[in-house]
């Protein structure tokens, strides 16, 4: 993972010069270590989801959703260091956080290491990325404010309903994904692909926005409800 944060800086000496990578290095070795950290906590919950057998190694699929993180830390990075991110950059970065959300879950269930702490890094990882894009958007104007609340809303009632459920009423937080938070998910995805396609696409992305963008405004409203249900339902 460090040998891939080393490769971002050498690639931002390159493309915007070493007065950005000054900017960006602190908040970049903030994030990667806070990353690091946070997966060398939880190691105890590498735990398959089945057997509770643990697992001795982290693991591919573990390692997919690590380079997502490392995608978050990247933009985070940019965002404090006050970097202006290109849209290119961003659907760049967003297209390698969508590939590897496909793929981390597939590989885990091909190499049969599903496991309790891919579950929360999983959770934690999509988090930390959508909230990045949500905030460089907003930032750019290319959001709009209300719609970029709703976003956030998305991710903050959920969480905030587990650390009342944790902190409060001591019952453990529940990190599984509900079917309509996938649905809502996957639109709020396709939305920011619509936001950041080049003006050649436009003929084909215009049309499309408005029926997307109520449909994700719809699934956001839902999902967040559905997981809520989750954690009550789970609760003992």
């Amino acid at each position: 993972m460090m040998l891939m944060a080393a490769g971002l800086v050498v690639a931002v000496i390159a493309l915007e010069g070493t007065g950005a990578v000054w900017r960006l290095l602190p908040g970049l070795l903030f994030c990667v270590a806070w990353q690091q950290s946070d997966l060398y906590w939880h190691l105890g919950l590498n735990r398959h989801v089945k057997t509770g057998r643990l697992l001795q190694k982290v693991g591919l699929a573990n390692m997919l959703t690590g380079w997502r993180g490392l995608a978050a830390s990247f933009l985070f990075s940019r965002l404090v260091g006050g970097l202006t991110t290109p849209s290119w950059l961003l659907l760049s970065v967003l297209l390698i956080g969508i590939t590897t959300d496909i793929l981390d879950g597939q590989v885990a269930r091909w190499t049969d290491t599903q496991s309790k702490l891919g579950q929360l890094i999983d959770a934690e990882t999509d988090f930390c990325l959508y909230l990045a894009i949500i905030l460089i958007l907003l930032q750019q104007h290319i959001l709009a404010l209300w719609i970029g609340m709703i976003m956030l809303l998305r991710f903050c009632m959920p969480l905030l309903a587990a650390l009342v459920s944790y902190f409060l009423l001591a019952r453990p937080i529940r990190f599984s994904s509900t079917r309509w938070g996938k649905y809502a998910g996957l639109a709020q995805c396709s939305y920011f692909l619509v936001l950041l396609a080049p003006p050649q696409l436009a003929v084909f992305t215009h049309p499309i926005a408005f029926p997307l963008l109520i449909i994700m405004i719809s699934l956001l409203v839902v999902a967040p409800l559905a997981q809520i249900v989750t954690n009550v339902r789970s609760a003992p």
